[in-house]
């Protein structure tokens, strides 16, 4: 038997004022996404913004629905906007944040499963990492990829015989 571990590495800053400008333009493109978010049952609205390799964003929001697992996360749909409209772009990050009460919530919010399990796909899909931004009232964190969001996740490679 070995012992093993398992570490991830990550940013925090304090507020957007420390980030670099495109990353505070890219968190500012999430929270436009958010405020048009439709989440009348929770409340909770999610935006997230895609940063492509060519300066392109597409902005995603959360979009529920009154049979709860017909609803869609925002970065779900930011995502798959990107992979129907700019396939041969690259996704180089995504800020992600969540609104209550027309304010950011206290933490930053990460992604649920599902949506970690389709940017790690996408990681891989394009073979280069995702920057991962995630903002909230009292700070912001930024992971430098999004295999450190499931560090043992589920891939393409686990189909191999």
């Amino acid at each position: 038997m070995k012992k093993r571990e398992l570490s991830i590495s990550y940013l925090e800053y304090k507020g957007t004022d420390e980030l670099p400008e495109a990353d505070r333009h890219l968190v500012s493109e999430a929270v436009t996404a958010a405020a048009g978010a439709y989440a009348p049952y929770s409340h909770f609205m999610v935006g997230a913004a895609i940063l492509l390799d060519d300066g392109t964003v597409v902005r995603g929001a959360n979009v529920e629905n009154a049979a709860f697992p017909s609803g869609s996360c925002a970065e779900k749909t930011a995502l798959s906007y990107t992979v129907a409209n700019f396939h041969d772009k690259k996704v180089m990050a995504i800020a992600i944040v969540a609104l209550t009460g027309g304010e950011l919530t206290a933490n930053p919010v990460p992604p649920c499963g599902n949506c970690r399990q389709m940017l790690i796909e996408e990681e891989q899909r394009l073979g280069n990492p995702i920057r991962v931004i995630l903002t909230g009232k009292s700070g912001i964190t930024v992971l430098e990829n999004c295999q450190s969001l499931m560090p043992l996740s589920f891939t393409r490679t686990n189909l191999l015989k």
